[in-house]
């Protein structure tokens, strides 16, 4: 059984930085995307960035581009999100997805199977 379990979430003021992680467990398949969502609350679930285990490939979100860095650590199966100068817009709750695959996928929703349970992040003064 695959599971996903984010931590790192908070509070912070704007312009601050977060470091958020998702561990993953259960995982039987070789090839790999790893992927982070955002919901604010009203709106759709949002694509934020995605990695590819093979190759490091990347994809961010044109919202966080510049702000925002992927990063996967094998050993310990973990992906970070890297989250700076963030701003009040950046409040969501974010979701670690992932989905057993050899190619990068797009940041859509219904592309991933497994989910975590979300962690919330507030940016606020």
């Amino acid at each position: 059984q695959v599971q996903l379990v984010e931590s790192g979430g908070g509070l912070v003021q704007p312009g601050g930085s977060l470091r958020l992680s998702c561990a993953a467990s259960g995982f039987t398949f070789g090839s790999y995307a790893m992927a982070w969502f955002r919901q604010a609350p009203g709106k759709e679930r949002e694509g934020v960035s995605c990695i590819h285990s093979d190759d490091g490939n990347t994809y961010y979100g044109d919202s966080v581009k510049g702000r925002f860095t992927i990063s996967l650590d094998h050993a310990k199966n973990t992906v970070y999100l890297q989250m700076n100068n963030l701003n009040p817009e950046d409040t969501a709750v974010y979701y670690c997805a992932a989905e057993p695959t050899l190619l990068l996928l797009p940041l859509i929703p219904r592309e991933y199977e497994w989910w975590g349970q979300g962690t919330q992040v507030t940016v606020s003064s």
